[in-house]
């Protein structure tokens, strides 16, 4: 970071002072080097000495009458190159006094130099431009540093209360007054604030956007673009990991550059207090997928930022799957597995647990294999570790508008695995059978209910209820239940017939065991694995 560092002071360019009424009145014409107007006017220097140049430090416009040139080309043409030894930002005659119209010699030596020539056509006092510019270039300055005091002020803040990535980029965009987004070094959208509707243009063709921001990058921290595009680099812990990509910046542009060095110093800090275990990668994807599972955002809103994330969207089946493994973080082995297998997903971490992957699979390629072949490979990593996990799968999704509901079926089927892993590498509806739907509809205030009316008065009496459980996973084997719990027969029995009494239930009646069992089920699902 540099935190220390001055902010750039705002400045004009040749092109600005031209555009200024004031000199608008004096019938100002370019008359050499058109094309480099917008060179910055540091200040304004007015002088008639031959050796004017040894008093520049660069980016002055020197404005002059040539009273001590006139009559003399070879003076003439020495007078422009010290401009451009000294780096001046232009030269501007006034015409009149010394000259009656544009000394040729100079024209063509300012041409060759490389420094804007510009005549005035009509009497110009040069007190007058120089106290106005001046005054700009001064109220700049203040404005340019009021912006870095309040910026470094607010995102410190910020930072220090810990506020997440997507706070800390809302409150950037609030001060670029246009859409930010925040990429990795192949130019991944990690993070994006501002319109949305901006965004979404901006994402919709991330591909050929990604191209241009690149071409802007430069050597410095910040490099400032056409169109109030701004590029900064973003650095942590001594190496470079991202840019911050302002679009539409309406100030100018040494604005946006003070803007863009802050915020990337407040993003540097925001990764330095942050989670060393949760990369903002990961943090972009769990964001993208929680979103997909929630639906929250239209799919149309969804489409550009998946592709902008670098999962392939074109022509895809994707196939929601989520793997459970106690304790363990799969994120980075199931990254690698991706990797090594050719795969393309999205990775994230959606509870202490589980791990969600969004897979995208060729339209014309086999989706379920696909989804066996990333298990497998899971699994065996895992075995390596002495860690077992379960996988659930969703059903393949040719449009992103059924993710939602594909997401929702993977949670419940890797939860329903929990209780009896599948006989394969990974479960699907169909494998979790009545297990899978009750905990599908587990949620449901209906089944709720139910549990409430088969259930109630043995909610509060966790023993019988234990009971209850084991006599119906046993198949009714009194002994076999009497043994697991550690009573004899004679106990159980009479455990049983209080179940029996406090339900009004006869445990002989199938329906009426049927009834139980489901309601057991799902109170069993809304506790969860």
């Amino acid at each position: 970071m540099t935190d220390e560092t001055p902010p750039t002071a705002a400045r004009l360019t040749v092109r600005d002072v031209l555009a200024l009424e004031l000199v608008a009145q004096w019938d100002a014409e370019v008359v050499a080097c058109a094309g480099k107007l917008d060179r910055p006017v540091r200040w304004l220097h007015v002088a008639e000495a031959l050796d004017v140049g040894v008093m520049l430090s660069g980016g002055e416009m020197v404005l002059t009458t040539g009273l001590l040139l006139a009559g003399d080309e070879r003076a003439q043409v020495e007078y422009v190159e010290a401009m451009q030894r000294a780096d001046a930002a232009a030269v501007v005659i006034g015409l009149g006094r010394a000259f009656r119209t544009t000394p040729e010699a100079m024209r063509r030596a300012a041409e060759r130099c490389g420094v804007p020539l510009i005549v005035l056509h009509r009497p110009a006092p040069f007190a007058r431009l120089t106290e106005e510019v001046h005054a700009r270039l001064v109220h700049g300055r203040f404005a340019a540093l009021d912006l870095s005091e309040r910026m470094r002020t607010s995102l410190t803040a910020l930072n220090l209360s810990g506020v997440p990535l997507q706070r800390l980029l809302d409150e950037i965009a609030s001060y670029s007054s246009g859409p930010a987004v925040v990429v990795n070094l192949a130019h991944r959208v990690l993070a994006t604030s501002g319109d949305r509707a901006a965004l979404d243009d901006l994402l919709r063709d991330w591909d050929r956007v990604s191209r241009q921001v690149a071409g802007l990058v430069g050597n410095g921290p910040v490099t400032v673009g056409p169109d109030g595009w701004v590029v900064a680099r973003l650095e942590a812990r001594g190496s470079q990991w991202g840019h911050l990509v302002l679009f539409g910046h309406p100030g100018p542009a040494e604005a946006g550059q003070v803007l863009a060095q802050r915020a990337a110093e407040a993003l540097a800090m925001h990764r330095l207090l942050g989670d060393r275990d949760r990369g903002w990668e990961d943090q972009a994807a769990e964001a993208l997928l929680t979103e997909l599972a929630s639906g929250t955002a239209r799919p149309e809103q969804l489409l550009p930022r998946v592709r902008a994330a670098g999962l392939p969207a074109n022509r895809r089946i994707f196939v929601p799957v989520v793997f459970r493994a106690a304790g363990d973080d799969l994120r980075e082995l199931i990254e690698r597995v991706l990797e090594e297998e050719s795969l393309a997903g999205l990775v994230a971490r959606i509870g202490p647990d589980a791990t969600a992957v969004l897979l995208s699979v060729p339209y014309e390629g086999n989706a379920d294999a696909e989804v066996c072949r990333l298990a497998e490979r899971v699994h065996e990593r895992l075995a390596a570790r002495g860690v077992t996990a379960v996988a659930g799968a969703g059903f393949g999704c040719p449009v992103l508008d059924e993710v939602r509901r594909s997401f929702v079926e993977a949670v419940h089927v890797a939860d329903a695995a929990m209780a009896g892993p599948p006989a394969g590498p990974v479960a699907r509806l169909r494998d979790v059978r009545l297990r899978g739907l009750v905990r599908l509809l587990r949620d449901e205030p209906e089944l709720q209910g139910f549990i409430e009316r088969e259930l109630g008065p043995l909610l509060g009496r966790p023993v019988l209820l234990d009971v209850l459980r084991t006599y119906l996973r046993t198949g009714r084997n009194k002994s076999l239940a009497a043994q697991e719990h550690h009573v004899s027969r004679p106990a159980l029995y009479r455990r049983l017939q209080s179940i029996e009494e406090l339900l009004g239930v006869d445990l002989d009646d199938l329906e009426q065991l049927t009834s139980l069992y489901v309601a057991l089920l799902a109170h069993d699902a809304q506790r969860g694995p």
